[in-house]
């Protein structure tokens, strides 16, 4: 991902909307969400793994759905498909339970 594994994260946390629905009952947890880093750089196929609540995890997806930029993979000098795992924690604190 351009600028690497931290600007991966710092963008998953800055367009990551915590939804109301999970937020009003308290839930938190992790999701692991994989996909495919295509040849072109872009995602698809986008997997729960691991999943929390159906609204976070749907979240959780729509975020990785907007991933874009990764250099490729290669094999032999060629672009290839591969296979991408991140997790995203989501976490109430005292500002965001309200």
């Amino acid at each position: 991902y351009p600028g690497g594994e931290g600007e991966l994260l710092r963008f998953i946390a800055e367009n990551t909307l915590y939804p109301d629905s999970a937020k009003a009952q308290g839930i938190e947890g992790r999701v692991i969400v994989r996909f495919i880093v295509n040849t072109e750089g872009n995602t698809e196929d986008y997997v729960v793994l691991k999943g929390v609540h159906p609204s976070i995890d749907a979240e959780a997806l729509r975020v990785v759905s907007l991933l874009r930029g990764f250099s490729p993979g290669r094999r032999n000098g060629v672009p290839v498909n591969v296979y991408y795992m991140v997790p995203i924690t989501f976490t109430l604190n005292e500002a965001n339970k309200e």
